[in-house]
């Protein structure tokens, strides 16, 4: 694989940077850099920004709206990106849902809902794991009893990200015969959240964020033509899902950045009489985080090129959550362990716009803590890397 850009190629990364420069909100690539908070709003400027550029759908069809960017052109953006402080667009309808509805929806679903998801006019949350069906997604237990030209649909999802702000909602929800398999059962719904008999309530997280949620489903009623493709192969559409899920976690653009911030600080914490980047064991283990990534870029690569062709990414995208999220977690360890005592003190609110305290310490420093302990779920959701394992076993080495 060539990584040696072509002269297209630096034109188009020059008009990349250019764009970032011009077009990219100080204020939240500030917070970006700095792993701060960023809201509804801001998420839907930068959004917006991007849609207006035409860089929205980044891996979407061309006929779609799509940019029919190359892997390369991929990888010079996700890079600039990372590295200017553009954040992550929201992945559940650009890059989740967007996918299933273009590639198993029917026409009217396309020109429904794609429109409005490419431009950030609604937000979508995922309904999968439910209190009793976490990483054993098939055992989801939330009905859809078709009554008429309705379902009604009953059950709990939960570790809804961003549910407090979501329009709609895709759900995995049960249609099928008790009697039948798990798979076989399962449907693939989309639901307006503003049903007065859909309920969202809050799951704060250890980092004191509302960012999860519980969302009870009491009878509310869903018109059918809402239903993905077929009932019962709403399982065959999850794992699509999931593949494209499970590539946008491996954030390898972002945790290359990072790498590049930990230098910094390591090389402004003292430790003792030196700087702790001149411990030998501290950069042995940054050394080690570089390689693992390297590697894990080039298989980013490869899985590039197969979307960049209309494929669903295959069971590679397994290798790359449950390396991408080791990475992750590592790279967070070595920011604790740079930050020293100043990722101690838990004084959330210095994250927010309002606060007008002292901020304590440097802020890539200050809330590693918090972004250490917040990441221990990136080996779980996505579908936990122990299932990854078995993926791979299974589907890779044929075991």
């Amino acid at each position: 694989m060539n990584l040696n850009f072509t002269a297209q190629e630096k034109d188009f990364q020059q008009e990349v940077q250019q764009f970032l420069q011009e077009k990219l909100p100080k204020g939240i690539a500030e917070k970006t850099k700095n792993a701060l908070h960023l809201s509804k709003d801001e998420c839907n400027v930068w959004q917006k920004i991007l849609h207006k550029q035409g860089w929205a759908g980044i891996n979407w069809p061309i006929e779609h709206g799509g940019t029919g960017w190359t892997p390369t052109q991929k990888y010079i953006f996700a890079n600039e990106c990372a590295k200017a402080g553009g954040p992550d667009v929201i992945p559940f309808g650009l890059k989740m849902v967007a996918p299933v509805i273009y590639t198993f929806g029917n026409d009217e679903q396309k020109q429904r809902f794609l429109p409005d998801i490419l431009a950030s006019n609604v937000w979508w949350c995922q309904g999968y794991s439910e209190p009793g069906a976490g990483s054993d997604l098939a055992s989801v237990r939330t009905t859809a009893v078709k009554e008429g030209d309705e379902y009604v649909v009953n059950g709990t999802k939960t570790w809804t990200t961003l549910g407090q702000h979501a329009d709609w909602i895709f759900c995995l929800v049960r249609t099928g015969e008790p009697s039948a398999k798990n798979q076989e059962a399962i449907s693939f719904l989309l639901i307006n959240m503003n049903d007065p008999k859909i309920t969202v309530s809050p799951i704060i997280t250890i980092d004191g964020r509302h960012e999860v949620n519980e969302v009870h489903f009491d009878n509310a009623r869903v018109p059918t033509v809402n239903l993905i493709g077929e009932e019962g192969k709403g399982w065959t559409y999850a794992k699509v899902l999931l593949t494209h899920e499970r590539t946008g976690i491996a954030r390898v653009a972002i945790s290359k950045d990072r790498l590049v911030q930990l230098k910094a600080l390591a090389q402004t914490s003292p430790d003792g009489d030196n700087k702790l980047i001149d411990d030998a064991i501290f950069a042995q283990k940054v050394a080690q985080v570089e390689i693992d990534l390297l590697a894990l870029e080039y298989t980013e690569l490869r899985t590039l090129s197969a979307i960049s062709t209309g494929q669903a990414p295959g069971p590679e995208s397994s290798i790359l959550k449950i390396v991408g999220t080791q990475i992750i977690q590592a790279i967070d360890e070595l920011y604790v362990e740079a930050a020293g005592y100043y990722s101690m003190p838990f004084v959330p609110q210095q994250f927010h716009d309002d606060f007008d305290g002292q901020s304590i310490g440097p802020d890539m420093a200050t809330n590693s803590a918090l972004r250490y302990f917040n990441n221990r779920k990136a080996s779980i959701y996505g579908g936990s890397n122990e299932i990854q394992t078995n993926i791979i076993s299974k589907a890779v080495l044929g075991l």
